[in-house]
């Protein structure tokens, strides 16, 4: 199993590229595209920033903050942000190109993950995974995961592991990638590239 994760891990980064170049490639972006898609990954952000907050990698079982109600909020973030960049392109094949990428790789991810999180954390993790859903949130009773948090997390927001878990770099991602719509369509609207 660990060698299925180690190559959807690998071939994601290595797939991203090349599509992300292409996406660059197919923009064009508006003003108003950008506003759109900004404020869709905007929301994106917030639930991955959320997340990252409650994340404490390998040592933890997540579940809580937004793992009380996914469990990946990571990636349900990425996909806003996936959908807001897809928006501010304003280019269909460009978009689907995107949505295709994110299909075909963060299912398996996700699934991988899954067989990690079943070995490290065992009965515990299969209950959580009958109650909360794997990507589509949905309302769960807080009470039900109760007896799962770890008695040494608070099950608040932390900053630190906002930090640790160098969640700011989606952030300025973001604006990078933003800002580069906006050059684009400068650049187009300026020289007819």
């Amino acid at each position: 199993m660990a060698e299925q994760r180690k190559f959807w891990m690998r071939w994601r980064v290595r797939t991203g590229y090349p599509v992300g170049i292409l996406y660059l490639v197919l923009a064009r972006p508006t003003p108003k595209s950008v506003l759109i898609g900004a404020a869709i990954a905007c929301v994106g952000l917030v639930i991955r920033g959320a997340a990252s907050g409650h994340l404490y990698k390998d040592r933890v079982l997540a579940v809580t903050g937004p793992y009380a109600h996914t469990r990946n909020p990571l990636y349900l973030g990425s996909a806003f942000l996936a959908i807001g960049f897809g928006v501010a392109g304003r280019s269909w094949i460009g978009g689907a190109l995107i949505a295709l990428y994110f299909i075909a790789f963060y299912y398996a991810v996700m699934r991988n993950e899954e067989e990690d999180l079943r070995v490290r954390f065992g009965p515990p993790f299969e209950r959580y995974a009958r109650l909360v859903p794997l990507f589509i949130p949905r309302a769960v009773n807080p009470a039900d995961l109760a007896d799962l948090r770890d008695p040494q997390v608070t099950g608040r927001f932390s900053w630190e592991q906002f930090n640790r878990n160098r969640e700011y770099q989606a952030v300025t991602g973001t604006i990078v990638g933003l800002a580069a719509m906006m050059v684009i369509f400068f650049v187009r609207r300026h020289f007819g590239y």
